[in-house]
């Protein structure tokens, strides 16, 4: 199920590549079905009648008037991968694009909030016997510290698996941005520095016509981790960095009328940041639990 939001004049929509219930213990390993369930408000959105997470993998399309931008490019079709349910997927994606009315050729800015394999790999398309870029005339944007990090030693051996497939082939249209003195990418796009799930790693915030929303990229994986804080992703390069980040977003954002955006939340996706009455937080999406 695709999404459309309204952030003053700037569209953003959400563009699924998968959306599956449960097999997240290998991402968020504290997350188990127990230790769930009592969360009820996460039912029956972001999480089944029996404790199994729901988690979706998609892209974000910001659409300024100007500017289009993808945020994040999924996984991809065609690529061999150390997942199996990743692995030489067949999808529909780039059909769905393009029925949500977006042409490849159409969009300027590709943004990657970091460089995992589940945010690089429509990055590009197997086509003729070679990997070409899906998004031609686009400029694909990595945070400085993000590049630095997975291509120094002694981290260049984890970044195999995504770099020749969906990272090289775009190197001649890649612009590095430093965040901390060039976080604005066009007017109302801002990069927000979120380290911790990777070093470079960035959310994105939306500003328009005095509304604001944040796409959160992977500090906060799942709804879960707003009243559970302390859970980590078993992919965080520096967990106590993650928390940290995480916590501060969330205090930040706690009652604001900013629309939160998640990466992998599943339907409905986004929703805004309330207090907790165990603590923390939770995520308010406006619809009703059943």
């Amino acid at each position: 199920m695709n999404e459309v939001w309204r952030v003053g004049d700037i569209k953003i929509s959400r563009v699924v590549e998968l959306e599956v219930t449960g097999g997240s213990r290998f991402i968020l390993p504290d997350a188990t079905r127990d230790q769930c369930l009592p969360l009820e408000w996460m039912h029956p959105h972001f999480m089944d009648e029996a404790g199994n997470l729901i988690m979706s993998v998609h892209a974000l399309v910001v659409d300024t008037g100007e500017h289009r931008i993808v945020v994040d490019t999924c996984i991809g079709n065609d690529k061999e991968r150390s997942i199996p349910a990743w692995s030489n997927l067949q999808t529909s994606f780039l059909e769905d694009l393009i029925k949500t009315g977006y042409e490849p050729e159409s969009f300027d800015l590709v943004l990657c909030t970091h460089l995992h394999v589940d945010h690089v790999g429509w990055n590009t398309s197997y086509v003729g016997g070679e990997w070409v870029p899906t998004f031609p005339n686009a400029e694909y944007l990595v945070a400085s510290a993000e590049w630095q990090y997975w291509t120094s030693e002694p981290e260049s051996g984890r970044f195999d698996e995504v770099y020749a497939d969906s990272v090289k082939p775009i190197e001649p249209l890649m612009r590095l941005i430093d965040v901390d003195s060039d976080a604005e990418i066009v007017p109302g796009i801002t990069l927000k520095p979120t380290p911790g799930h990777t070093p470079g790693h960035v959310s994105v915030e939306i500003q328009s016509m005095g509304q604001r929303a944040i796409i959160t990229g992977d500090c906060i994986h799942h709804p879960c981790q707003m009243t559970r804080v302390e859970w980590c992703s078993s992919a965080d390069t520096d967990a106590a960095l993650g928390l940290d980040t995480r916590s501060q977003l969330l205090a930040e954002l706690c009652d604001s009328q900013t629309l939160v955006i998640g990466t992998h939340f599943a339907t409905p996706t986004a929703g805004y940041i309330r207090s907790h009455v165990d603590g923390h937080y939770w995520l308010d999406t406006g619809i009703e639990p059943n």
